[in-house]
């Protein structure tokens, strides 16, 4: 379990370090934001993006991983390996998840700011 947090913490600050750098080199471009917030809960970084059907997609199944995959684990005979396996298969979606909503975030030109009204989400589409 230990083994697997540890690698989580290694795998997002990877996957910081990657957007921020990529940022670096375009400037008035936020798509980490979503990036990031759907690595950390699947389908946030959809919502941001305005996705909402793929946002409660990429949730559903993130649930039904952890879910189906701890109730799975806990009748099978593989001790803590079926429980690393569902760590595993969870990790793999947050990264595909985190990896959409921010290519999806930068095709589409997605910043967030403040403005008089309040925080302001705005989309750039790119035709």
């Amino acid at each position: 379990m230990k083994k697997t947090i540890v690698a989580s913490l290694i795998v997002a600050s990877l996957l910081v370090v990657m957007t921020i750098s990529v940022n670096a080199q375009e400037k008035n471009t936020e798509a980490w934001i979503p990036g990031i917030a759907s690595f950390l809960i699947p389908g946030l970084g959809q919502l941001l993006n305005d996705e909402l059907d793929k946002a409660i997609v990429h949730f559903v199944v993130d649930i039904a991983i952890i879910a189906g995959g701890w109730y799975v684990a806990a009748l099978l005979p593989y001790g803590w390996y079926g429980y690393s396996a569902v760590g595993l298969a969870h990790l793999a979606w947050s990264l595909y998840s985190g990896y959409d909503a921010y290519t999806v975030a930068k095709e589409t030109g997605f910043s967030i700011g403040l403005s008089k009204d309040g925080i302001a989400l705005s989309y750039q589409y790119q035709i």
